[in-house]
């Protein structure tokens, strides 16, 4: 089978399907999936900014197999075009050949040597947390029960996995010179530092905290921007800060603690600007209930069963629609978004085998 999958990964790596800048179209890399799974009745639809699925159907199934087809973008660094496939005595290699193409070529390898029920939902927008294509599907009227969701997993279900939420914070002060005895408390990147302090403190009292092999609050504050110089009081600030709950943590609580650290008269604006839910999602009174909704799942499959994972996935948006979901793929998550990204041929042959054995008694 390995052959048959290696075939198809080249032929995906070599379609340019970067994020950004998801110069994405519905022909390419959507018409070569077309043409290689006979017997599926397939819809490509356009979602719009480059983001396009393929939805594809054989038979009644219940069971959705998801995977995204579009990529980080290229780095310098690569040692060779990232578009053409490399194979070595043990490793594939090739720009979204781990994270995640390699399952791709799985299913359509799979699909082509059995003739069970059936579904797959490729799609091209993971990679920019602007999820139209998963969107979309779960709006529509689809019938399923349970999403299989590839990620590079090491071919183990993941049944759990952090939330996401990323936040722009922009804080106010009073220009003025910083001589002056009310620069402490006039300067925007004053009452931004008081804020970063208060979160971290917070943060750090959430260690405690525990689900699922999971512990913890993630927490990273990725940009500050503001001020002029040392002797002028900085009259606006910005922050950029992201935190990954665990399932059992209220997002929103959490939101009202990062709010509540900023002074009121000098906080301009705080604004949510993404959220991905935790795996498994919804209400965290039944979080564990729906996690071992996805065990089951796990065991009827006879998929070895993994740790959570802290990286988000698109899984969780499967769960929030009320599907059992998890996260299953090849390859492991340090090699995906590097230089000379590769997938080992064993996870790839693994994958595939296990996908056919799905497929065979469906």
């Amino acid at each position: 089978m390995l052959p048959a999958i290696l075939q198809h990964l080249e032929a995906l790596v070599s379609f340019d399907t970067r994020n950004p800048p998801r110069a994405i179209t519905t022909g390419g890399i959507f018409d070569y999936i077309r043409s290689q799974l006979p017997g599926f009745q397939v819809e490509v639809s356009d979602h719009g900014a480059g983001a396009v699925s393929l939805f594809a159907v054989r038979g009644a199934p219940t069971r959705l197999f998801n995977v995204h087809l579009d990529t980080v973008p290229s780095s310098p660094h690569w040692s060779a075009d990232p578009h053409v496939l490399r194979v070595t005595g043990e490793h594939a290699i090739g720009l979204g050949a781990c994270d995640i193409k390699g399952a791709a070529a799985g299913l359509i390898a799979a699909a082509r040597e059995t003739q069970g029920d059936a579904a797959f939902l490729f799609t091209s927008d993971e990679e920019a947390n602007d999820p139209r294509c998963i969107d979309a599907f779960l709006a529509r009227d689809h019938g399923f029960r349970d999403a299989i969701v590839a990620e590079p997993t090491r071919c183990e279900a993941v049944l759990a996995h952090r939330g996401i939420s990323a936040v722009r914070l922009a804080f106010r002060g009073v220009a003025g010179h910083a001589s002056g005895p009310g620069a402490l408390d006039a300067s925007a990147l004053h009452h931004t530092v008081r804020w970063s302090s208060r979160a971290l403190d917070f943060v750090g009292m959430e260690s405690h905290r525990r689900f699922g092999g999971l512990t913890g609050l993630r927490f990273n504050i990725g940009r500050i921007e503001g001020g002029i110089k040392a002797n002028v009081i900085a009259p606006a600030a910005e922050v950029r800060f992201g935190f990954r709950p665990l399932p059992s943590h209220d997002v929103d609580q959490l939101h009202a603690a990062f709010h509540g650290f900023a002074a009121p008269d000098a906080l301009d604006t705080y604004e949510e600007t993404f959220r991905g839910p935790s795996l498994p999602a919804g209400d965290v009174a039944d979080a564990e209930d729906r996690r071992l909704r996805a065990r089951d799942l796990a065991d009827d499959l006879g998929l070895p069963i993994g740790n959570a994972v802290d990286f988000w996935t698109e899984a969780s948006l499967f769960s929030r629609a009320g599907l059992t979901a998890l996260v299953f793929g090849p390859g492991d998550i340090a090699q995906a978004h590097t230089a000379d990204e590769w997938v080992s041929l064993e996870q790839l042959q693994r994958y595939g085998g296990i996908v056919r054995n799905i497929l065979e008694s469906a």
